[in-house]
Order: structure tokens, then sequence, then C-alpha cells
């Protein structure tokens, strides 16, 4: 995928996994690497710069597989926040669809 695709859906990606379902840091970069592939060192700056907009607050949470795990939780602005950026990418998305299938016609 292109890269400049990937960063511009990113951000509405992550606020949507963990709108669905509190996540930790690792569990989230699974989740979103079934629908684009990314890496823990483009999703935990991203994770840190949604919470310091708080857009999400964290918590801790008991792990039986080590050490207690962050898990992060949408805030009611970052559910303002991910609802106004899936809105645009809707509008973005069908605007872009209309104009490549109007260019079908030129072919």
């Amino acid at each position: 995928m292109n890269p400049q695709f990937k960063k511009g859906v990113l951000e509405l990606i992550v606020l949507e996994a963990v709108r669905r379902k509190d996540r930790y840091g690792y569990e989230l970069v699974e989740e979103v690497s079934r629908v684009i592939d990314v890496n823990e060192g483009t999703i935990y700056p991203l994770l840190k710069r949604l919470t310091n907009e708080h857009y999400f607050e964290t918590y801790l949470r008991e792990s039986t597989e080590g050490p207690p795990r962050k898990y992060y939780h949408l805030t009611a602005a970052g559910i303002l926040y991910r609802d106004s950026l899936a809105k645009e990418w809707i509008e973005f998305q069908q605007q872009v669809g209309k104009y490549l299938k109007e260019g079908e016609q030129y072919e």
C-alpha cells in the first residue's frame, strides 16, 4: 500500500480499533495489521500523541504473561474525533471514487 495512503488513514483505524474494545499496545498493533501493515514503531508514537491530546485515557491491567499492561480507552473527546475523521474519510473516499469513475469515460 502507498505509504501516504497508510499514513492518512492510520489514525482513524487506531481510533476505531480502540472504540470497539479497550486494547493494549501490542494487541493494537496486531489488530491494525489486519487492515494495513504496521509495526510497533509506528503505533506507539501515535498512541502517545492521541493520549496527550486527550482522545485516549490509559489504565493498567494485570497480565498472566508478565508485567501489567497499559490499556487504551477512548474518551468522549476521542469518540467525537473518531466520528469526525470517519465522516471525512467517507466523503473523501466518495469524491475520489466519483472522480475515478468519471475518468473511465476517457479510456
